[in-house]
């Protein structure tokens, strides 16, 4: 098996989870390199939406930022920016989402808008965009961040994603259509809601991670599954078509 870096292991796994999904949200960064790579490997149909407009978009290259015009020039269709919400995630006709997060607590609600107070933030950072109508519509949402204390808080400072917010039966009561967060996916491993409680546990460690690790970069007490799994790592053929995509 060929060395691989764990930004490596985390796009090769976000890529496997999208296995049975027919459209799929997606981001710039691991999120776009995730889906791409699916699409490349095992989902050649595949529906990439980016918030810009780009439905069913096919690049041949990983985009520069959701606005980039290769998107436009290889998609099925381009809608206007309200059209995406309005008509294709509102109503819940995307499967998968995936976001990112700045800070991510035990319920998986999301903080990507300050850091300490609000009205007096230690560090303003870039907001909400289109990730609170993912979060809310999407079929599952699925997050990709590096674990750290730092990042996994034992609460967000501020909610700008609902996750699922302080149990079973929050986003219900708060009439979100969609699962909410199902995966994170981190460099350490995998976590998962419990179905119980709805806090994060850890469910997978990649090769060579051990749930102290996991335990130590995360800022509450994490659970870790009793039939706790091992990801595999990427094959030949997976870090072969990952890379060629990086470097197109």
């Amino acid at each position: 098996m060929s060395d691989y870096e764990s930004d490596e292991m985390m796009s090769v796994e976000a890529a496997r989870q999208l296995r049975d999904t027919t459209a799929c949200f997606v981001g710039i960064g691991l999120p776009s390199t995730g889906a791409n790579l699916a699409r490349r490997t095992h989902n050649p149909e595949l529906v990439l939406v980016y918030e810009a407009g780009a439905i069913g978009a096919k690049p041949p290259r990983l985009p520069l930022s959701i606005g980039d015009g290769m998107l436009g020039e290889t998609a099925d269709y381009i809608a206007a920016v309200p059209e995406i919400f309005n008509y294709w995630v509102q109503p819940g006709r995307i499967d998968v989402g995936f976001l990112g997060a700045a800070q991510i607590d035990r319920f998986a609600n999301i903080n990507t808008t300050v850091v300490g107070d609000y009205a007096s933030p230690k560090v303003r950072l870039p907001g909400a965009g289109g990730a609170p109508e993912i979060a809310a519509s999407c079929g599952e949402v699925i997050v990709i961040v590096r674990q750290s204390k730092r990042a996994f808080v034992e609460k967000v400072d501020f909610i700008t994603s609902v996750g699922h917010l302080d149990g079973p039966g929050a986003r219900e009561r708060l009439g979100l259509r969609g699962k909410g967060p199902t995966k994170v996916i981190t460099d350490l491993g995998i976590l998962e809601p419990d179905p119980e409680t709805a806090q994060l546990v850890l469910t997978h460690v990649h090769s060579g991670i051990t749930p102290d690790q996991a335990r130590e970069a995360t800022g509450w007490d994490l659970k870790i599954a009793e039939d706790l799994k091992t990801t595999e790592p990427p094959t030949e053929e997976e870090l072969k078509a990952l890379r060629e995509l990086v470097n197109a």
